[in-house]
């Protein structure tokens, strides 16, 4: 009996338990998961662990998966592909080529992990029947010792997710702080970036302390009821009242998000990375011909402070027909309309009195400009439909949604839904008070950007956005999507002159900062954040920044060195565009220019002015030959930048 029982009960002893592992390509990052009582893994890279231990688990309808951890089936599959994308902000190419762990568990759940040369990822599949209720999704990160992060605190899952990235010890972080996504980690001297892709239906992922030096993750519940907040209108900003005991409500079949960590000891590598694009579904438009990247003339940065004309500037028709003069006389291919359009920020269907917004679409496309109209969220959820019929037939070509702040199950997918919805009637639309890129532009390019970054607009009411920021977003929030962050600010001043004004805002930091950020900050709806008048004043500069795409074919990085300087080189067709800036610390960079196919080449150079150290304003635009594997020496001043459009003679 005793020999029976020992036979009997091996294969549920197999199935219960057991090690498995799976490699990238390169034979180099290996990906060993343990499941048992629990489920773990770690990461292999470099000859040591890299994530001593990650512990996942999935609770569905009450039952956590660790009691039925049973792999029933387990498989190993390499995939090497490559295609086109469709509004490309790094490459023309995505390469696809990673390794496959499938483990099929009893309990009809599903763990994939894909193992890169760069990093590795994880998701849950569920195959139940019927629909199912996520209870949670637990993932606990156990660091090395010592391991420090650039932690994006927020204050609370209702976020604008604008933040800046704080240098923090991990063993530091007490279990009520956390950390939207993405975060950047330190082990010693290897760096690792996480974030979530392929993000539909579900809520987004923030990162919470714990004892020690480990990370959890948390998910915002189903929101079940919220009100206006008290002084608020009524347009915006809500309190959630009421919150389920669950994360979500999903068919029985469905694919959790992708939790990746990309690894290097390169910072640069960071600058040049898409796997956000490589683990999120493909493409669900049938035509995307009418989808057209650009820049665009913004008005709320400036506040509408026209000067040197002839007619009183502000919120109405004059105003903007001269926005449009000043964009279709430097090739800009979009204005916006943001707030202050509408009868009110509730009744998005009628005109400010002041404001014929039919004539100022008619006049923009009589001069080849069209115009994105700037909405809230909460009114826009509210009557979608109507909304967007009528935009459309005004003859507008996008939106820009504003203020949606939530993370919850509900917010992403309405994310999805005004995609869909505008993407039915050749709509772009820019999220704004949005949290982070997951995956839903792959599958709709009409999102042409996301905000969900600390950017220019902040100047109006703080000095948060430093030089030192600017050299740290790049390899972090940048990594994972566009962001909308609105450069181009025509008033410059060193930190310790920054003036704070509202509506005749400055940046910190260089002009030829702020110009080196068209060819470093990657968003495909890029802005000109400030107002035509002080653009026509410099027309030089203005012609200069105006030539930079917005989308790339090639992308090189040169140097990098998180919070302290970037040097990126982009090619579109022929010509390059390359762009280095530096923190509040002037240096020298030397940028190698072997990435220019052999020949001799012209270019037009921005750069920090011989008093840019004192003066930020001082800029010298010029002209230079250069050659294919020359080596320049270029000189950045504190918070200086500089950059140069290359074209073969």
């Amino acid at each position: 009996m005793r020999i029976f029982l020992v036979i009997f009960l091996l294969p549920f002893i197999a199935g219960a338990q057991g090690t498995f592992s799976v490699s990238s390509p390169d034979g180099q990052t290996t990906v060993e998961v343990s499941v048992g009582e629990n489920i773990s893994w770690s990461v292999n890279k470099y000859g040591k662990k890299i994530l001593p231990e990650v512990e996942i688990g999935l609770t569905i309808n009450g039952e956590p998966l660790s009691s039925d951890a049973r792999v029933r089936k387990d498989g190993i599959r390499e995939v090497n592909e490559e295609s086109d994308i469709i509004v490309p902000t790094k490459n023309a190419r995505l390469v696809n080529h990673y390794n496959e762990l499938s483990l099929q568990f009893r309990s009809r759940i599903e763990l994939q992990f894909r193992a890169y040369d760069d990093g590795v990822a994880y998701r849950f599949v569920t195959h139940a029947r019927g629909d199912i209720q996520v209870d949670s999704e637990e993932m606990i990160i156990q660091f090395p010792e010592g391991a420090t992060s650039l932690f994006p605190l927020e204050e609370s899952t209702y976020s604008h997710n604008e933040r800046t990235y704080i240098p923090t010890l991990i063993d530091t972080i007490r279990q009520e702080q956390f950390a939207s996504l993405p975060a950047m980690f330190m082990t010693g001297d290897v760096n690792v970036l996480f974030s979530e892709a392929d993000v539909f239906d579900y809520p987004q992922m923030f990162l919470e302390g714990g004892s020690g030096n480990i990370l959890q993750a948390m998910h915002p519940p189903v929101v079940a009821e919220t009100k206006p907040e008290e002084g608020s209108g009524g347009d915006r900003n809500v309190v959630i009242v009421r919150e389920e005991s669950f994360i979500a409500r999903l068919p029985g079949e469905h694919s959790l998000p992708w939790r990746f960590f990309l690894i290097s000891r390169e910072e640069k590598d960071f600058l040049n990375q898409d796997m956000v694009l490589r683990l999120s579904r493909g493409n669900q438009l049938d035509d995307v011909s009418w989808i057209h990247p650009g820049k665009v003339a913004w008005d709320w940065y400036n506040a509408n402070n026209l000067y040197n004309v002839d007619f009183k500037a502000g919120l109405n028709t004059e105003t903007y027909k001269y926005y449009i003069d000043f964009a279709s006389r430097f090739g800009i291919d979009y204005v916006i309309l943001d707030e202050g359009w509408t009868k009110s920020t509730l009744e998005i269907l009628e005109f400010n009195p002041d404001m014929d917004v039919k004539e100022i679409i008619r006049y923009g496309r009589e001069k080849g400009v069209a115009i994105i109209l700037w909405c809230l969220w909460k009114p826009l959820d509210e009557n979608m439909d109507e909304i967007l019929d009528i935009y459309a037939s005004w003859g507008a070509k996008g939106i820009k949604v504003d203020f949606m702040q939530r993370s919850d199950q509900y917010m992403t997918s309405s994310y999805e839904k005004i995609a869909r919805a505008c993407a039915e009637r050749e709509l772009l639309v820019d999220f704004h008070g949005a949290f982070k890129p997951g995956g839903l532009r792959s599958a709709y390019p009409n999102i042409i950007s996301y905000e969900g970054v600390k950017g220019n607009e902040n100047h109006k009411w703080s000095h948060d956005v430093t030089p030192g920021h600017n050299t740290t977003i790049p390899f972090i929030r940048m990594a994972v999507g566009p962001m909308d962050y609105t450069p181009g600010a025509m008033r410059n001043f060193h930190a310790d002159e920054h003036p704070i004004n509202f509506d005749r805002p400055a940046s910190i930091g260089t002009r030829a900062h702020q110009v080196a950020l068209y060819m470093i900050f990657e968003s495909p709806l890029q802005m000109l954040c400030d107002v035509p008048s002080a653009y026509l004043e410099e027309e030089a500069t203005t012609a200069y920044i105006t030539e930079v795409p917005t989308t790339w074919d090639e992308t090189v990085p040169l140097h990098g060195k998180v919070g302290e300087y970037v040097a990126v080189a982009r090619r579109k067709g022929t010509s390059w565009y390359v762009g280095a800036i530096t923190n509040e610390m002037s240096r020298v960079l030397t940028l190698d220019m072997s990435f220019l196919p052999a020949g001799e080449y012209s270019a037009t150079i921005c750069r920090d002015g011989p008093n840019a150290e004192t003066y930020a304003e001082d800029f010298i635009l010029e002209q230079h030959g250069i050659r294919s594997g020359e080596k320049l020496e270029v000189n950045l001043a504190n918070g200086g930048g500089w950059s140069a459009i290359i074209r073969q003679n």
